[in-house]
């Protein structure tokens, strides 16, 4: 197994790396302002426990905690979800808070009445009973929810802030038509996945504008269904670095013998790599070599930045990044926490941005992050189905400007959701 790097940053790296001291960390807090409460509509696939709907809408139901504490200044108007099995959990909560629900999207963003009234909508396309294409992508309604809703928008000629749970897509045409409708209809719309608002082991806060020499992602499981989740934890670092995010110009997937050839080549950095394995959860203690299942997506910036994300299913069991900066000595890793109790507390870091959103009218942090992602992914998951085709990718030359949102515990998040 690989030597554990040292993944702390000395006070004198960060000065060199920004100019400034860190911060101690502060226990976060939910307790509820006396706000008057943002009336919400809530679209899912299905609503069963351990779901995202679960997760989230249920923190708007129940608490942050979902024990009956105080929770988010949201109230839902109206629900509608599609999928309704023996375990579903909407009917029951539905009727416990006094929440209408519908047989349509329309009927849910309109409460069923002829016009718009609530603050915001929800869109939560994950889990239940949903085909794959031929190429292994999970078809999920992500689009079709999101037309269902910009259809009513158009019909009573109002917006109001939409979000969408986890990347958009999953196949690009879907991505881009979403993103697109959105700036048309100038929808303030945010996106993704809870884990890079989520706590991360050991503390690493990377500065806007730092110089990243370079960096490497690790994930797990099936591409589809994690990989989005480690692209949007590793793009919320590397974003950081000198010079605003331009895009990517070029994908290309790898696995076996090929795989391993590029790593000792050295198109990534291997003490990186090394390093964020190191610091994550395993599930054995053989060389990630031994990986039956690894495999790795390269991908080049418009900026020169060499992307990389290693997929371990068999290896690891948590995700994670790790970097080199520039004026600091060892790679930094961090491990993204999937935190179970008290109900997957990250998924309340998320609602808390999401809270801010409908108080605010704006999102916390650029869809666009997203929405590279998805391209990346249905790119890399397109190169995999024609052999390790390398695709350019001019369609993803998506140019934003990134934003220090905080991630759990630092700093405290239970200030007034509209600052």
């Amino acid at each position: 197994m690989f030597e554990q790097h040292a993944t702390q940053i000395s006070r004198r790296e960060m000065i060199a790396v920004s100019g400034v001291g860190m911060t101690l960390a502060a226990s976060p807090s939910f307790a509820r302002r006396p706000l008057k409460p943002k009336r919400i509509a809530a679209i899912a696939t299905v609503y069963r426990y351990g779901s995202h709907a679960d997760v989230i809408l249920g923190k708007v139901l129940e608490g942050w905690k979902q024990n009956g504490g105080p929770g988010p200044a949201l109230e839902i108007a109206g629900m509608y979800v599609e999928q309704q099995g023996d375990d579903d959990m909407s009917k029951p909560l539905c009727k416990k808070y006094g929440v209408p629900m519908f047989d349509t999207i329309e009927g849910a963003v309109t409460a069923g009445t002829d016009g718009i009234p609530v603050d915001g909508v929800i869109s939560i396309a994950e889990h239940g009973n949903y085909p794959f294409n031929d190429i292994g992508q999970h078809l999920y309604p992500r689009r079709r929810f999101f037309e269902s809703i910009t259809k009513t928008f158009e019909k009573y000629d109002k917006v109001v802030p939409v979000f969408n749970d986890k990347h958009l897509g999953p196949e690009w045409v879907d991505a881009k038509w979403m993103y697109e409708k959105a700036k048309e209809l100038k929808i303030p719309f945010m996106s993704g996945s809870s884990l890079p608002v989520s706590y991360r082991k050991p503390e690493l806060e990377v500065p806007l504008g730092t110089r990243i020499e370079s960096a490497v992602a690790v994930g797990y499981d099936k591409l589809d269904i994690y990989a989005s989740h480690a692209l949007d934890c590793y793009q919320t670092i590397v974003e950081r670095r000198k010079g605003a995010e331009q895009g990517v110009k070029s994908v290309q997937y790898f696995d076996g013998e090929a795989m391993w050839d590029q790593i000792d080549a050295g198109r990534i950095d291997k003490e990186v790599l090394e390093a964020c394995v190191a610091n994550l959860s395993k599930v054995t203690d053989k060389d990630m070599r031994e990986d039956p299942e690894a495999s790795l997506f390269l991908f080049q910036y418009i900026d020169g930045f060499q992307g990389s994300l290693v997929m371990l299913p068999r290896t690891v069991n948590r995700m994670g990044t790790a970097v080199r900066l520039s004026g600091v000595e060892k790679p930094l890793a961090t491990e993204f926490e999937e935190r179970i109790e008290p109900r997957h507390p990250h998924f309340a870091y998320l609602t808390k941005g999401i809270e801010r959103m409908m108080h605010t009218g704006k999102p916390m942090y650029p869809v666009e992050r997203c929405y590279l992602i998805a391209g990346i992914l249905d790119r890399a998951i397109n190169s995999r189905a024609q052999d390790g085709k390398k695709f350019m990718t001019p369609e993803l030359e998506i140019d934003y400007k990134p934003v220090a949102y905080p991630h759990a515990p630092h700093p405290p998040l239970d200030m007034d959701p509209r600052r």
